[in-house]
């Protein structure tokens, strides 16, 4: 036993050493400020934490952006992290995640936002999580889906299973680069659902990285309720911009 305890301490003592090596090496910073990361903080420091530009849009009915969802994409209710503006830290943050492949940030953003939410019972009746699909040569290409790691993080707090029942059938171009009025009209026929009955009678909770006008959102949600009529959708996204 003691020789166990002793063995025990040690790989503890070198797992913090090799960490704190690590952190000299390769230095932990604050992916908005730029700061230097403590003890106990992840991708973000405590400052810019407290500072986000939060939407709090779970929290009301009446907000602008969820009677525009709700009314387009017929969803049951919405939860959006923070408000994206081009220019600031908390967009560069998501820029730096999806083209310079660090999918550790979405799943960080998915857990502790989600985690967040619990205490608002906003999970509350919800089966399934689905995260918007990105067609699979867009995939390959960047390597990973910033949604699926979002939504990865969300199941990790939550326990909700996640599937992949709704897909990208066919190639759509990025929507940051498209007017509203693009972005409003992405067809419903990009996207198709896999054994639509397996979500009879779910509420799914469709996650995405960044809503702008709600096209992409409203085409999945229509994909659905086409294919499972009986089913309820809800969304989640780390930020929201009103483009108009």
């Amino acid at each position: 036993m003691g020789n166990f305890r002793l063995g025990h301490g040690l790989l503890r003592f070198l797992e913090e050493w090799g960490g704190a090596l690590s952190d000299v090496i390769f230095p932990r910073v604050c992916q908005v400020c730029g700061c230097a990361l403590v003890k106990g903080e992840e991708v973000l420091c405590l400052d810019c934490l407290l500072a986000m530009p939060r939407t709090n849009f779970h929290k009301t009915h009446f907000a602008t952006p969820v009677v525009r969802m709700v009314a387009t994409a017929k969803i049951d209710r919405m939860a959006c992290m923070f408000f994206y503006s081009r220019k600031s830290g908390y967009a560069a943050m998501l820029k730096r995640s999806k083209y310079n492949g660090h999918p550790e940030i979405d799943l960080h953003l998915g857990k502790r936002f989600a985690t967040e939410l619990l205490s608002d019972n906003f999970f509350e009746g919800i089966d399934v999580i689905a995260p918007v699909p990105m067609y699979r040569w867009k995939k390959f290409w960047r390597g990973f889906n910033q949604a699926e790691e979002i939504a990865r993080g969300v199941s990790m707090a939550t326990g909700l299973p996640v599937v992949h029942n709704l897909e990208a059938v066919k190639p759509h171009s990025t929507q940051t680069r498209k007017s509203a009025t693009e972005r409003r009209s992405l067809s419903v026929s990009y996207f198709g659902v896999y054994a639509p009955e397996e979500l009879e009678g779910k509420h799914l909770l469709l996650v995405d990285d960044i809503v702008t006008t709600g096209g992409t959102v409203a085409a999945c949600a229509q994909a659905l309720r086409d294919a499972v009529p009986s089913i309820r959708v809800s969304l989640l996204s780390i930020a929201h911009t009103t483009y108009t």
